[in-house]
């Protein structure tokens, strides 16, 4: 699939990585190595709302000094993120990058009608994060992936050398991505 870019103020990024409790120790060190315009999803949403804060001020001034989007996950406004993460009726008539979390064809038309910038379809692979959950496996993944009228990111057990197999404008990832 053809890498698309749909909104005009920040592109959509080709790598992304989300924050969670077992890689946040790795972040900092992580988001030094990261290519310029990449992208933070800020979720820790394991820490209590003051803590919550002051871990997203220190991750957004890492990652704007390497030149990487950061992207809130319920976060509220004020904080001065590039854009928001979550599913469609979240991300709907939203400020900056949108992007939309789906789980099937449905979820992706979802995306679709609130105008979403990227989907981030999941989990393409088993993952630590979600155990004997069911997944799409690639070939499922591919099916959705190339209906999507949005640029589609993998979401689950991926890495670079997966990614480069599908269908995608890039890939997201919790811990295949941190040192």
């Amino acid at each position: 699939m053809a890498k698309r870019q749909t909104n005009k103020r920040t592109p959509v990024p080709c790598l992304i990585l989300l924050s969670d409790a077992r890689n946040d120790a790795a972040l900092d060190r992580t988001l030094a190595r990261m290519p310029r315009g990449s992208a933070l999803v800020f979720r820790h949403y394991h820490l209590p709302p003051a803590e919550r804060r002051l871990r997203f001020t220190r991750l957004k001034r890492i990652a704007r000094a390497h030149g990487i989007t950061v992207v809130g996950a319920r976060v509220p406004r004020g904080w001065g993120t590039d854009g928001i993460y979550g599913p469609a009726r979240d991300v709907a008539g939203q400020p900056g990058l949108r992007l939309v979390t789906a789980h099937s064809l449905a979820d992706v038309g979802a995306a679709a009608r609130v105008r979403a910038d990227a989907v981030l379809l999941s989990p393409v692979f088993r993952t630590r994060s979600h155990p004997g959950a069911a997944v799409l496996g690639p070939v499922r993944f591919a099916l959705i992936a190339r209906q999507s009228p949005v640029p589609v990111i993998a979401l689950g057990g991926m890495t670079r050398r997966r990614a480069a197999t599908l269908p995608v404008h890039g890939w997201a990832a919790i811990d295949g991505l941190t040192c």
